[in-house]
């Protein structure tokens, strides 16, 4: 059975309506996390799933949370690239429902070592506008989104309506010609960025975590680049200690992970 989350979401406040009800399964503590939305074709190309793959998991290794749809495809790839503790799926039926079927596994693994979100009540069955209101809460949830393959007329070009309304950088993998035509569509307009360079990509939000190193709250305020100011307010000498430690830079007052 799903839970009631009654906390409010400041990410949330960019949609144009903010979730009336939302409800939960699993870790909640991931929304503290910074956040990047995949979401991409159903029928990848390989090209396709090997890099989406990747980027999930090498953003994973620093610290950052995926959010996707738990769709086929594209959104199931994002998922388990990241791995099970470290991304947000949003379903677009009520949570005692397992849709897509075949991503039955994938689903249930979220739930009790991620977090499942909805905005729909048990019993609720998807429909082809659930969906819509499902792309809106993943692209609200993250920093910002990345389309890894898009037709033209797709669910995910409606999600970068979406994030083009919330203000939000738009990222995509080049494709080659006649390949992927709504992510190369977006490049010509100049709405996104391509990535040419995982490792360039993820260097952005900081080196690969060492196991030694304690993911807690610190480490993740750390990952969003806060002025010192900000840090030292929030966690004191915890700071200065860090960077003793060596576990923290501070240049030109910002504070990055090591």
């Amino acid at each position: 059975m799903s839970i009631p989350f009654d906390t409010h979401i400041k990410a949330l406040d960019k949609m144009k309506k903010y979730p009336k009800q939302l409800f939960y399964k699993g870790n909640t503590s991931l929304l503290d996390r910074p956040k990047i939305s995949i979401v991409g074709s159903r029928r990848p190309s390989h090209y396709t799933k090997t890099y989406t793959y990747a980027l999930a998991k090498q953003l994973a290794l620093r610290g950052v949370c995926i959010v996707s749809g738990a769709a086929m495809g594209v959104d199931a790839i994002a998922h388990e690239g990241a791995g099970k503790e470290n991304t947000i799926a949003v379903m677009a039926n009520g949570l005692d429902i397992c849709y897509p079927v075949m991503n039955r596994n994938l689903i249930a693994s979220i739930e009790k070592h991620g977090l499942v979100l909805s905005q729909f009540q048990d019993g609720f069955r998807a429909t082809s506008w659930s969906f819509v209101v499902r792309n809106e809460l993943v692209v609200a949830l993250g920093d910002i989104l990345i389309v890894t393959e898009a037709d033209l007329d797709s669910g995910s070009m409606r999600s970068v309506a979406y994030a083009l309304a919330m203000g939000k950088e738009i990222y995509v993998l080049s494709h080659r010609l006649n390949e992927s035509l709504g992510t190369n569509h977006l490049l010509k307009e100049g709405k996104a960025t391509p990535i040419v360079d995982i490792e360039a990509f993820v260097s952005r939000f900081g080196n690969c975590v060492h196991s030694e190193i304690e993911k807690d709250d610190f480490f993740y305020f750390c990952q969003t680049f806060p002025t010192l100011d900000d840090a030292v307010e929030k966690f004191g000498d915890r700071v200065y200690a860090s960077e003793l430690e060596g576990t923290i830079t501070i240049h030109q007052g910002i504070v990055r992970l090591n």
